[in-house]
C-alpha cells in the first residue's frame, strides 16, 4: 500500500532530490548525482513510492508490527488543515487541503502528498520548471528597469520576503466559437476647391462571420492565486507538456485545484468570446470609425484537461506595504504591482501639459 507522503531520495546517498529545470533531471543536493525522471519513476513506481522486490515484500497478519510499510497517518488539524508525518525525520507537516507538494520545515526534504493525486484529482499533464530561483530574482530586478514613475528608493530598499516555485493547477479548455458580427462604419475624406474645403462622410453597414478553434485556453483552478497575475504571465508553450509524474515536483510547491472545471469554465468561455470578437474587429480595415451594432458568438466546449503549470511567486515589502509578483517558470515573463512616485508623476505631467498649453496659446491665442 502506498505511503501517504513520499520523499524522493538519491539512490546513491539517500540525500533529497529536487527537479532542476536547466538539466531536466532530478539532482541530489548532497552528492550532486543526476537522474533522469524515468529512472526515478521506475524506482518509485507509478504512485511515487519505492517498490520492494516481490520476494522481499513482507506479509503481515493483523496485530503485527508493520514498521515502515504502514501507510502514514493523516490527521485533521483545524478547519481546512491536515497534518502528516515526514518520512525522513518524522516531523509533523501541516498544510491545507489543496497542498500537494511541500517541504519539511525541519529536515528540508521535499515531500509529495500522494493522496492529492488520487483518482479524479490526478493531473493529465505537468509543464516542468525551466527557470530557477536565482533567475526569478534577476528577472524581478530587471522588471524594475525602465519604470519611469517607480520611486527611486523602491528597488534599493525593498527586500524579497518570500519566493517560491509553485506548480499551479490549470484547466486547459478546447473550444469552438462561431462569431457573427455587424458594424456601422464610416469613411471620411475631404477635397479643396478654391477657398472651400468639402468634407464627405460615407456610411457603411458591414458584417463579419467566421469560426475559430481554440486549444488549451488556460484558467487557473486555485482560489489562492490572483487571476489577473495568472492571466498576465501567459502564454505557456504547451509543446513541452509532459505526462504527469510526481517526479517533476520535488523542490517546488504544488497545489491541486479547489475550483473544478465547471466552476472555471465561464472564464474560459469569456476569453474565447472576447478573442473571437477581437479577431472579427481586426478584419475590418480602411474605415475611419467602426462601431459594432450586433454581436453574436456561439460557443461550444470540446474538452478539458487538467495540468500543473510552473509559476514563481515573489513577495516584497516597502514602507509597510506588500507587493506581489508572478513569473512564468517556463518563459520568464514577469508581472506585478509597483508603487508610483507622485513627485515623478507631477513632474512628468508638467513636462507634457506645459508644452501643450504653450502650443495651444500659439495656435488659438488662449
Amino acid at each position: 500500500m502506498a505511503a501517504e507522503v513520499t520523499n524522493y531520495q538519491c539512490p546513491s546517498c539517500t540525500g533529497p532530490l529536487h527537479f532542476a529545470g536547466d538539466s531536466g533531471m532530478l539532482e541530489c543536493e548532497y552528492c550532486g548525482n543526476k537522474y533522469p525522471v524515468r529512472e526515478i519513476e521506475k524506482l518509485y513506481g507509478a504512485q511515487g513510492t519505492p517498490e520492494p522486490e516481490e520476494d522481499d515484500a513482507p506479509e503481515f497478519e493483523d496485530g503485527d508490527d508493520q514498521g515502515d510499510y504502514v501507510p502514514l497517518e493523516e490527521n485533521w488539524d483545524g478547519e481546512g488543515m491536515r497534518s502528516y508525518s515526514c518520512p525522513s525525520c518524522g516531523a509533523e507537516l501541516v498544510c491545507d487541503e489543496s497542498t500537494a507538494a511541500t517541504s519539511c520545515p525541519y529536515c528540508g526534504n521535499p515531500s509529495i502528498i500522494q493522496s492529492r493525486f488520487a483518482d479524479m484529482l490526478r493531473p493529465d499533464y505537468v509543464l516542468p520548471f525551466k527557470l530557477d530561483k536565482q533567475q526569478a530574482k534577476a528577472a524581478l530586478k530587471n522588471f524594475y528597469k525602465g519604470k519611469v514613475l517607480l520611486p527611486r528608493s523602491f528597488s534599493k530598499e525593498n527586500h524579497i520576503d518570500e519566493i517560491k516555485g509553485v506548480y499551479v493547477p490549470f484547466w486547459l479548455y478546447d473550444a469552438e466559437a462561431e462569431a457573427d458580427v455587424s458594424y456601422s462604419a464610416t469613411r471620411v475624406y475631404s477635397i479643396v476647391r478654391g477657398d472651400e474645403r468639402i468634407t464627405t462622410t460615407e456610411h457603411y453597414r458591414l458584417r463579419r462571420a467566421g469560426t475559430l478553434r481554440f486549444e488549451g485556453i488556460p484558467v487557473d483552478g486555485s482560489s489562492k492565486m490572483p487571476d489577473a497575475h495568472m492571466d498576465a504571465i501567459e502564454p505557456f508553450d504547451y509543446s513541452e507538456l509532459k505526462d504527469f509524474s510526481t517526479a517533476y515536483l520535488p523542490g517546488f510547491l504544488a497545489d491541486r485545484y479547489d475550483m473544478d472545471s465547471a466552476a472555471c469554465g465561464e472564464r474560459a468561455d469569456q476569453r474565447a468570446r472576447n478573442t473571437a470578437l477581437s479577431v472579427m474587429r481586426e478584419s475590418v480595415t480602411g474605415y475611419n470609425t467602426c462601431i459594432p451594432t450586433r454581436e453574436n458568438v456561439r460557443l461550444k466546449r470540446l474538452g478539458v484537461k487538467y495540468a500543473l503549470l510552473p509559476v514563481w511567486m515573489l513577495s516584497t515589502r516597502w514602507k509597510g506595504k506588500s507587493f506581489l509578483f508572478a513569473m512564468n517558470g517556463q518563459t520568464g515573463r514577469m508581472v506585478g504591482d509597483l508603487p508610483i512616485s507622485w513627485g515623478k508623476f507631477a513632474a512628468w505631467f508638467a513636462g507634457i501639459s506645459l508644452p501643450l498649453m504653450g502650443l495651444m496659446y500659439l495656435i488659438l491665442g488662449v
